[in-house]
C-alpha cells in the first residue's frame, strides 16, 4: 500500500476524493427533488 502513496500525493487525493463525495451527494439531492414523492421542499402540499 505504500508504494500507492508513493504514486499518488494524499493530499490531492484525499481532496479529489471529497470532492467526488460532495458532487455525489448534491446530485443524489437533485434526483429526489425532482420526483414528487421524494421532494421535501413540498412535503405534504404535494399530495
Amino acid at each position: 500500500m505504500w508504494r500507492v502513496w508513493k504514486v499518488f500525493d494524499p493530499r490531492r487525493v484525499l481532496v479529489a476524493q471529497g470532492v467526488f463525495l460532495f458532487s455525489l451527494a448534491v446530485m443524489i439531492h437533485l434526483v429526489l427533488l425532482s420526483t414528487e414523492r421524494f421532494n421535501w421542499f413540498l412535503g405534504a402540499a404535494a399530495r
